[in-house]
Order: C-alpha cells, then structure tokens, then sequence
C-alpha cells in the first residue's frame, strides 16, 4: 500500500448494515468519533503546551533567554501556521483516522527528544547554543505535527454529525484546546515542579502516546466507510448544488471569499491575547506577582478550565438565547475578555482574585474564539470545504500567534533591568500590545457580519 492509498478517505464499504440496524450503529460510531476526536485533540495540546510550563526553569538554569524561548515558541506557530493551512486542504482528502493518529504520535517523540536532550545536558553539559537550535528545529517539526490535529476534527464534525446539530458537537470540541492547557498546567507543572522541567517534555510525551491509541481505537473515517449511508442520506438533508460541486472547486471559491479573510484576521487577534496568557501567564505570574511556580500554574489552569466552559457554551449561547445571532455574544464576550485581561494585567490581588480575572478572560475568549474563529466561518462555508476553511484561519490566526511569541519575548527582555543582581521586569509595554489585540479580535467581525453574510457560499 502507497502512501497516498493509506491516507486517502476511505472507500466505502463493501458490506452494508441492515436497515434496522443503521439508526443504532450510526450514533454508536458517531458518538465514538467525536468522542475519540475531542480527547485526542486535548492531548495534542498537552504536547504543545509543555514548553509553555517549563519557560521560568529554563530560563533560571541559565539555559535560555525570554527571548530565545520567544524564538522557539514562535517557531511551532510560524510552521503550525502553514502546516494548518496546506494540511486544512489535504484533510479534506484524507482518511482522518490515520492523519490524525501520525500527528499526535510524531507530536509524542518530538517531546521525547526534547526531554532526552536536557537529561543529555544535565549529564554532559551540552553548549547553550545548540541546545537553543536543537529546541527551535525540534519544537519546529512539533509545528506541523500539531496542525495535523485539528483540521480532521473538524472535519470529523462534517462527515459525522448533520447541520442542525453541528454548532453544539462544535462547541464542545472547540474546548479541547483548554482541555489540554488544564491538564498541561496541573499535571505537567506538578511533573515539572517535583521533579525539573526534563520530565515535563517526558509526560508530554506519554499523553501523546495515549491519544495515539484513543484515536485508534475509536475513531472512524466516514459513515460510508462502515457500512452506514452518508450523513446527508441519514440525516434526511437535501443536497445544494455546492454539495454536487467538487472539493477542488469548491476550496477555490474559499480562498477568493472576503469574508472568511475577515474572520481569519479577527481569529489571529483573539490568538494574539489567547497565547500570551496561555504562553506567558505563568512566567507573569511569577515575576510581576511573585507567585511560586506551583501557584501560577495552579491559576493558569483555572483559566483554561474556564475556557473549556466558554467554548462549550458558546453554540448554546448563540443558538438559543441570541437564536443564532452571532453579532451579540460576540460584543458581550469581547468586551468581557477585554476588561477581565486588563484588571489581570494592571491590578493588584491574591491568589483567588488573579484565578478571578483569568477565569473571566478565558471564559469570555473562549465564547469569542468559538462564534467568531468556528461559527461564523462554519456559517459561510460549505460542508465539503470545511477544512480548507479551517486552513485559511489557521494560517492567520497562528502567524499571528508565533510573532506574539516574538514581540511577546523581546518586550519582556528589553524592559528587564538588573538591579543590585536581581532582575526587575516591567510588563507594562507588553500588557498594553495584549489589551490593544483583544480590542480588534472582536470589533473587526461585529462590524463586518453583515456584509459577509449577505456574500456567503451556501
């Protein structure tokens, strides 16, 4: 078998389920689709978010710099930004079983490596400039691992479920991403804090394997390909002439769609915001705070539990309160992210009050990211072209991403002073970039919904 036979969609199959049996045997595969889908995604976060947790000790061993560590975070972003677009369209071909299992498994032994090169280093004492190239070309390839992840979830989403229910099953996907920092910052931080920051790639790296086999064993590529008829079929949808086009043509009409650039250029503010705390909150929270480790990651997590909240109540928000008004929890959201980042940046408190202001960022991001960066896309797009969808807002958003690792990076390390042999930061330049992002990701697609729906594809 070549290796365009083994990743192309599947053929369907040659055996047929009786028709008494197709209502059972479709929710059965279907439900454990999108549930192998939505664990499996959030460990590929764990995967991505272990370098995040291990910055301060890294940065206190002496072996890189804030702004080295921007350069190799930037590095995932930059080729995941890439990896994502191109992969958005090559999943729409594919058998999104094997796609997505090689991403996370490769994302595993990249983590591995990692990990490996730091017990080197702790054995032999490697040069820091290699261990700084090493980190940036191997957290690199984990760039293009990672972007194989979400386009055949989505997608999943597409081949499985019909439209009337897709915003829900959405949502609750799209809270992957927090899934995955939650268990990075409680799991992987109390790894890294008992015993260093080796171990924190070497965790990683075993969530990876485990999500490997969850997608194994439990997604499935199409309902066509285990003898069920197709979702359309099922679901009892007329077909549009978009769905009688091909995927090709189709991909071509989204590229030259104004309105999902506009969305794409929103979703690269939200990850602007999204990224710093995730990113750099626990460095933050140690040094403008003066929180332990163990405390700033404790509170990053409550962030990204949050964040899980607000994705999943985002379809329900937009779908029943507002019916399926996406303009309204769109201001509300933003506008709620925006004030809590600012009381968390520019404020003084506790333990409880910093897990209060996080939360409430998190939550509203979270509401944000699903209405504008799934929802609005999703509304816009045909079905068959979902993943190139995701591509062109991938590309965006994590371009975006990488150069606020960058600037992110630089800002923190050029406004820190040494003063009597102890660093003293100011984070106000970089908290005034993060505000000023959060402001744009939901203004821009508030003022622009109408025009873009007035010109959607469906």
């Amino acid at each position: 078998m070549g290796l365009y036979s083994y990743y192309r969609i599947s053929k369907p199959s040659s055996e047929t389920v009786p028709e008494e049996k197709v209502d059972k045997i479709y929710k059965e595969k279907r439900n454990r689709t999108f549930w192998g889908v939505t664990v499996a995604y959030s460990l590929y976060y764990v995967c991505r978010m272990s370098l995040s947790v291990v910055k301060q000790p890294l940065i206190d061993d002496g072996i890189l710099t804030a702004g080295q560590l921007g350069i190799i975070g930037s590095a995932l972003l930059f080729v995941y930004a890439v990896g994502k677009f191109m992969n958005g369209f090559i999943a729409d071909y594919c058998n999104i079983r094997r796609f997505m299992a090689t991403g996370l498994f490769i994302s595993a032994v990249v983590n591995l490596v990692m990990g490996l090169l730091g017990l080197l280093n702790s054995l032999a004492g490697l040069p820091t400039m290699l261990i700084f190239i090493s980190f940036a070309i191997l957290w690199g390839i984990n760039g293009w691992t990672q972007s194989m992840g979400s386009p055949p979830g989505v997608i999943s989403l597409s081949r499985w479920f019909p439209q009337s229910k897709r915003g829900t099953f959405y949502s609750i996907f799209s809270s992957t991403p927090y899934i995955g920092e939650f268990l990075s910052f409680i799991f992987t931080g109390a790894v890294v804090g008992a015993f260093g920051w080796i171990y924190g790639f070497i965790v990683a790296a075993l969530a990876g394997v485990v999500g490997t086999l969850v997608i194994l064993i439990f997604v499935n590529d199409t309902p066509e390909s285990c003898g069920l008829p197709s979702v359309q079929t099922l679901s009892k949808e007329q077909l549009t002439k978009e769905d009688r086009m091909s995927t090709k043509e189709l991909q071509k009409r989204i590229i030259r769609h104004p309105g999902l650039w506009i969305i794409a250029i929103s979703s690269a503010f939200i990850y602007i915001t999204k990224y710093a705390v995730a990113g750099w909150g626990v460095l933050f929270l140690q040094k403008a705070k003066e929180f332990s480790l163990e405390q700033a990651t404790q509170i990053i997590a409550f962030s990204a539990a949050f964040g899980v909240v607000g994705t999943v109540l985002a379809g329900w928000l937009s779908d029943r309160v507002f019916h399926s008004d996406r303009v309204k929890p769109a201001i509300i959201s933003g506008l709620l992210g925006t004030i809590s980042l600012a009381m968390f940046l520019f404020s003084d408190g506790g333990y409880m009050l910093n897990i209060f202001y996080v939360s409430l960022f998190s939550l509203a991001v979270g509401v944000l990211y699903c209405i504008v960066a799934g929802l609005m896309a999703v509304d816009i797009v045909p079905r068959k072209a979902t993943g190139a969808a995701l591509g062109v807002v991938g590309i965006s958003s994590y371009l975006a991403a990488g150069l606020q690792d960058i600037t992110s990076g630089y800002l923190i390390q050029y406004n820190t002073v040494t003063v009597d042999g102890a660093d003293i930061y100011n984070f106000g330049p970089v908290s005034w970039f993060w505000v000023a992002a959060s402001l744009v990701a939901f203004i821009l697609p508030v003022v622009n919904w109408r025009q873009m729906q007035k010109n959607r594809i469906v």
